[in-house]
């Protein structure tokens, strides 16, 4: 829904429900999204947030009629979708997930072909006025950066999409952005690494270069299509798991004129002093398919874990005073789970910062984990929880 105002539009994802395959996102998006719509918005258009999974692209590519049942689903439900979660390129709900979400990763034809598919889709069936994002990858997972090599092949497949998207919006009319998402152990994590890939190599020569060979653009037409097409989704939890100061965070990417085309509400778990209570405590939350990426913050600085029990493991054989920030997302509308809290506080400094800057015309809250939360969270239906999280973050930019 459009906030008005300049806010811009929020909504949320619909990874939170099942949508492995195009049958399963049918009955989640046609099940879950109108009755959200009645709860938050009713005589107002709501914006919708599309998980597309690769078997879900290859389905509607060749079936122009789920199109136009997509599109008319859409039009008669007074809904319009701006943009689309491809991030998680195969299965994501009751599987062990992992560091294989980040598979196939942006040095493989896989993935562009795939990125582009889903850039097709959105032009033909995304909502009027506004232009759709698609939310990708951090370009792969940190450890398995072998090299330069690696970082080139990324950075040629990235340029091959963006081509794409400048023909695209040549045939069609329509913007279509391609949105990287840093995400903890992976290439692009903090946002110093994220400004300096794009500033040393999406935005450099070399890209421009390669786009005016594949587009037939002058070489300043090609800098300024790579800066309209690709930016980044900006994940609060994401980077406040990184103990980022959002605010300058954000401010960088400004500075850089690197476009938030996505500014996702999300919120981590947050342990200000870890002790054997606490640790306790967690155990529920170690029990998940996902990763859950730590960051401990001590007197040396910080160190990072890929899962929580790597940080737990390794405070239970050298217990110090520490803190810890999880990439576990939580539902944004709470902040003190006894034991320990979540980072809703940082999510409140970034809505202050994106309420007085008008950062993104793009808002979306991502709580993908109600499948895994521990039990005596879940309070109500999974759109009860929805709902809260939206009028939530709604609430905090409309006041005063």
């Amino acid at each position: 829904m459009d906030l008005g105002n300049g806010l811009g539009h929020l909504t949320y994802s619909t990874l939170v429900h099942p949508g492995d395959t195009w049958e399963d996102i049918w009955t989640s998006l046609t099940t879950y999204v109108p009755a959200v719509k009645e709860r938050v918005a009713p005589d107002r258009r709501f914006g919708v947030s599309l998980r597309l999974s690769a078997a879900s692209v290859s389905r509607l590519v060749a079936d122009s009629a789920e199109r136009h049942r997509l599109k008319a689903f859409l039009d008669d439900n007074d809904l319009y979708l701006y943009t689309a979660n491809a991030f998680p390129y195969g299965p994501f709900k009751n599987t062990v997930v992992m560091e294989d979400v980040y598979e196939p990763d942006w040095r493989t034809d896989a993935r562009a072909e795939y990125t582009m598919a889903v850039a097709d889709i959105l032009a033909e069936v995304g909502g009027e006025g506004v232009n759709p994002s698609i939310q990708s990858a951090p370009l792969g997972f940190k450890p398995r950066v072998t090299g330069a090599d690696v970082v080139d092949a990324y950075t040629a497949q990235v340029a091959r999409v963006v081509a794409h998207l400048v023909d695209l919006e040549a045939r069609t009319g329509r913007t279509v952005t391609l949105a990287l998402e840093p995400e903890p152990h992976c290439y692009l994590e903090t946002t110093e690494e994220t400004v300096a890939y794009f500033t040393d190599r999406l935005f450099g020569d070399a890209v421009a270069e390669d786009l005016a060979l594949r587009t037939g653009l002058p070489l300043e037409d090609a800098r300024r299509a790579a800066r309209r097409h690709v930016g980044v989704v900006f994940d609060v939890g994401h980077q406040s798991v990184q103990f980022e100061d959002v605010a300058s965070s954000l401010q960088q990417l400004a500075d850089a004129g690197i476009e938030v085309f996505k500014l996702q509400e999300a919120a981590a778990l947050h342990v200000s002093e870890v002790t054997p209570a606490v640790i306790a405590a967690l155990q529920p939350f170690t029990d998940t398919v996902y990763l859950t990426q730590t960051v401990q913050r001590d007197e040396s600085g910080l160190t990072r874990f890929l899962n929580l029990t790597d940080a737990i493991a390794s405070w239970e054989n050298d217990p110090k005073q520490c803190e810890w920030r999880t990439h576990f997302h939580m539902p944004v509308f709470l902040d003190d789970l006894g034991a320990f809290r979540t980072t809703r506080f940082v999510l409140e400094d970034a809505l202050a910062f994106h309420k007085h800057n008008r950062l993104s015309t793009q808002l979306e809250i991502e709580t993908y984990t109600w499948d895994v939360l521990p039990a005596h969270l879940k309070d109500g239906t999974i759109v009860d929880y929805v709902c809260r999280e939206l009028e939530w973050v709604a609430a905090q930019l409309m006041a005063g």
